[in-house]
């Protein structure tokens, strides 16, 4: 059964949706960038719904400032209140024994951070969000396995020949890949690195694998991902979702 529930953070009102099931395990899913919960053509409610159905209650929910919900939208760094809140909301209303949290893009970025305070058993981090940049070029890492993977096209270097190649372009990736990419101790790369290891908490790292976000995260992360064969970056396709929703359910019952 499904059902919206309102509840309150920091003095404004969190509205939710809730997909009802008999499992002690539950799923919060956490929406990135200014999504509401309902997700990227809907993907997140049809993930919610397809879950409850094999026996794991959903709950998704808009953060302050963002679609029913009151407030001002800060942002994801400021969502660890709203992340707590809901967390706490779902295991009263649900009575859930473990709590599991799936986030996508700065969502996962944001769980890594405050989900062990929330009081969250397990993470699913999708795609998480680590590029600090200036400029509106691809991220260096992204920029490098574009490159790569044009180098052994011949039709890629016919176009070159033949002028069919932004030169300009050309050459403003190719500054950017050469400049030094030193990780700074308070980069977000290394802020949610240090989270992860100081929380313990246990995490699986799902990549779209020729998603500019998560070639960004994968070029400073050596541990281990399990990585979906799509450029799309919320798993739109038909396949994905269904990939998606097979790497939640498991690690939903391993939790």
């Amino acid at each position: 059964m499904r059902r919206v529930i309102r509840f309150a953070c920091a003095g404004d009102t969190l509205y939710g949706t809730l997909d009802a099931a008999s499992g002690k395990t539950g799923l919060l899913i956490v929406s990135g960038g200014n999504e509401i919960r309902i997700g990227a053509h809907r993907g997140m409610a049809l993930l919610a719904q397809s879950l409850a159905a094999r026996g794991i209650p959903v709950l998704r929910f808009d953060r302050r400032g963002i679609g029913d919900s009151t407030g001002t939208n800060g942002g994801f760094l400021s969502s660890g209140p709203d992340i707590g809140c809901a967390a706490a909301t779902f295991s009263a209303e649900a009575g859930i024994e473990r709590l599991v949290a799936f986030g996508n893009c700065d969502a996962a970025t944001a769980l890594a951070l405050f989900g062990a305070t929330a009081g969250i058993d397990r993470l699913i981090l999708a795609n998480p969000w680590v590029i600090e940049q200036q400029d509106d070029l691809p991220p260096a890492a992204a920029i490098r396995a574009r490159y790569a993977a044009k180098l052994k096209e011949p039709r890629e270097w016919l176009r070159l020949a033949r002028g069919g190649v932004d030169l300009r372009k050309l050459a403003s990736g190719l500054a950017k890949v050469a400049q030094p990419q030193a990780e700074e101790p308070d980069s977000l790369a290394h802020r949610l690195s240090a989270a992860l290891s100081a929380s313990r908490l246990d995490t699986t790292i799902l990549l779209a694998a020729r998603d500019n976000t998560a070639i960004a995260f994968r070029e400073g992360w050596d541990g281990p991902v399990a990585m979906c064969d799509t450029d799309s970056h919320s798993f739109a396709h038909q396949s994905d979702a269904a990939w998606l929703e097979e790497q939640i359910a498991t690690a939903v019952m391993r939790a």
